[in-house]
Formats: C-alpha cells, sequence, structure tokens
C-alpha cells in the first residue's frame, strides 16, 4: 500500500467511526488516551498501527493532518483532539464527557 492509498484508508476510518483512535500497542500515551476514553464511557474504534505494512505511510498521512506523526492521534466527531496528555486533561477538566456525548 502507498501513501495515497494510505491517505484514503485513514480518511475513510475518520469518516466512518465517532471517535477513533490511530494507536500503538506499546505507547503508554496511547493508553492514556484509551483510559480517559474508557473513563467516560466512550464507545471508539482503535487500529494499533504498529504491525501494519503500511504503519509509516498512515504516520505521514497523520502528520499532515495533525502535524505530528506521533500516536496515539485521536480523533471525535471527525475532528483531531490531540494525544494522550491531552485527552488526559480534557477528562480532567470535564470536557471530555462532552465530546463523547455530543452525537
Amino acid at each position: 500500500m502507498g501513501r495515497a492509498e494510505a491517505e484514503i484508508f485513514v480518511k475513510e476510518q475518520i469518516e466512518s467511526n465517532f471517535i477513533f483512535v490511530f494507536s500503538m500497542t506499546f505507547c503508554p500515551y496511547c493508553t492514556m488516551a484509551k483510559k480517559a476514553l474508557d473513563a467516560v464511557n466512550a464507545t471508539y474504534t482503535v487500529l494499533e498501527i504498529e504491525d501494519r505494512v503500511d504503519c509509516e505511510d498512515i504516520q505521514d498521512v497523520l502528520e499532515d493532518m495533525t502535524g505530528a506523526r506521533t500516536v496515539p492521534r485521536v480523533f471525535i466527531n471527525r475532528k483531531f483532539i490531540g494525544g494522550g496528555t491531552d485527552l488526559k486533561m480534557l477528562h480532567e477538566n470535564g470536557e471530555l464527557e462532552k465530546l463523547v456525548k455530543s452525537s
């Protein structure tokens, strides 16, 4: 899969899932983001990208879209929300629950 295919794939995932998380299983910030979503009983879809052949392409597309290629990259209602620290902060100040309930 090339860069163009990865871009289509990434956009399709964001479009078709109210909450979508690009993640890696071993990443502590990804765990932080998922724990914040779990804490507000959010239903979300996660894609663990580290073993995918298009991992690098996906990260390049995410960098173009969000300004960083690191994971997690969390999208709620097609909008980029942030990474692990961002979600933890949003949970702590009560904003995350409002975002996940806005469907």
